[in-house]
């Protein structure tokens, strides 16, 4: 069994899904209703942050994911007591934080990238932290610099072993003068988690401005940190000397209610989505009406469906926000190989997102992957040297297959394709989906999918 099989089971064992592979009959549209609770690039670090108070936290609308139930188990191995409603409320509470076990951490974090998120808050706690290898998607090059080099502005020592990283703080943190290459949201959270107890100031320069991170600096303030957002992409932090703990509901995942969204334009459904919201959406929906899909706002969520016509073809380019986010491409490339015509998908942010067209290629799509990406005279992003382009050629049909998932959302986009496809698809690795993607299995059954778990 390779390590991403191990990866996958062990996901789909924290969601309490009993399989690891399902079995779709594709061909048919989805109809029904979904909910969407908090977004899991927020809840993960909002449960992080708590290890920064000195009373405890809560926090609700936490969904029932994989990552979530990673970072659990690292809090409780840090001497952080989590409990939950079993509704979608946790009380985190700090009071008796201490050193863990490297083995310990090694194994409660398997492929994800959380753990370099606790750095920050660790080193302010108990003046270390110790790392593992790092996983996470294989979309591309996720490289942990943009981190370690804002630790050391703030005065952390770095060492590498066999085992891992650990850091220290003997002179405790200061504020820094950090200027990051890229507005990386993983690298802007960690100067966020960081820089509200370091002493003195931090002005972070090229700062992600994603929804998320907008909602983490809420919660930041809520627990009495200092942070001002100004123009430009700059933040600057004053240190305090102590945080105390939140209560806040977390903004909903606008990633999965994009999946759900592709998902009634591929297969020609009509599904509305509980929880979601316009305003962080207004890039997607701005595409998803270009492509030629059709949406109602409502008060409680926007209901998503696919007009009589055929769908139009477009051209994006993925950047950071307000952009179009890489996470939407993917589910998005399945309902363009329905369009008539030729679609262009230029991807910016990861080298290897594509990785998930050849399963697409194998049902009947006609895409083709350009290193180094397409110029046109509408491109607007900057280019980068990582970038490639999708060429999507509409429309195809699509046959069942069997698919191995390669990561959260080119996974989830797998099953849309499969939905979409006439036939029998098998699509295993499905534990890697519930790392992000809430009781999706339900979901489907709701939406009158036609599947069965693998015994």
């Amino acid at each position: 069994m390779n390590a991403l099989t191990q990866d996958s089971r062990r996901a789909a064992e924290r969601v309490g899904l009993s399989s690891d592979t399902i079995v779709i009959d594709g061909g048919k549209p989805l109809h029904g209703a979904v909910e969407v609770r908090g977004a899991k690039n927020l809840v993960t670090k909002a449960m992080v942050a708590a290890l920064l108070a000195d009373r405890p936290s809560v926090l609700h609308d936490v969904p029932a994911i994989a990552d979530v139930n990673v970072v659990t188990g690292m809090l409780g191995a840090y001497g952080v007591s989590v409990a939950t409603d079993g509704k979608g409320t946790y009380r985190l509470d700090p009071k008796n934080v201490e050193r863990a076990h490297f083995a310990e951490i090694d194994a409660l974090a398997g492929e994800s990238r959380i753990p370099i998120l606790f750095c920050g808050p660790l080193l302010h706690r108990i003046g270390e932290a110790l790392i593992p290898d790092l996983g996470g998607c294989r979309i591309g090059d996720r490289p942990i610099n943009f981190h370690m080099d804002s630790l050391r502005a703030f005065g952390a020592i770095v060492d590498k072993s066999y085992e891992g990283i650990r850091l220290t703080a003997p002179d405790g943190l200061h504020g820094a003068d950090i200027e990051l290459p890229y507005p990386s949201v993983g690298a802007t959270e960690q100067v966020l988690l960081t820089s509200v107890l370091a002493e003195g100031t931090t002005e972070l320069r090229n700062a992600a401005i994603e929804p998320e991170i907008m909602d983490l600096i809420a919660i930041l303030q809520k627990m009495g940190a200092i942070i001002t957002v100004e123009p430009n992409r700059v933040v600057f932090v004053e240190g305090v000397e102590r945080l105390s703990g939140y209560e806040h509901r977390a903004m909903f995942d606008r990633n999965e209610a994009a999946s759900w969204a592709s998902a009634a334009l591929a297969t020609g459904g009509d599904i509305f989505v509980s929880g979601a919201r316009q305003q962080d959406l207004t890039t997607f929906l701005n595409v998803y009406r270009k492509v030629g899909g059709a949406f109602d706002v409502r008060e409680d969520g926007i209901r998503f469906w696919k007009p009589a016509g055929a769908l139009r073809p477009v051209e994006i380019e993925t950047d950071v926000h307000p952009g179009f986010m890489t996470d939407w491409q993917q589910p998005l490339v399945v309902a363009l190989t329905q369009a008539e015509g030729r679609s262009l998908v230029h991807e910016t942010v990861y080298e290897n997102r594509f990785g998930f067209t050849e399963a697409l290629v194998a049902m009947g799509a006609d895409i083709r992957v350009v290193p180094g990406g397409v110029e046109t005279s509408t491109r607007r992003v900057p280019r980068r040297p990582l970038e490639q382009t999708a060429v999507i050629q509409g429309p195809t049909p699509l046959t069942g297959a069997d698919i191995v998932v390669p990561d959260l959302r080119g996974g989830f986009s797998h099953l849309i394709a499969a939905l979409t496809a006439r036939g029998r698809s098998r699509v295993s690795n499905l534990g890697l989906i519930g790392r992000g993607y809430e009781r999706f299995t339900e979901k489907l059954t709701d939406l009158g999918a036609e599947f069965a778990l693998e015994d």
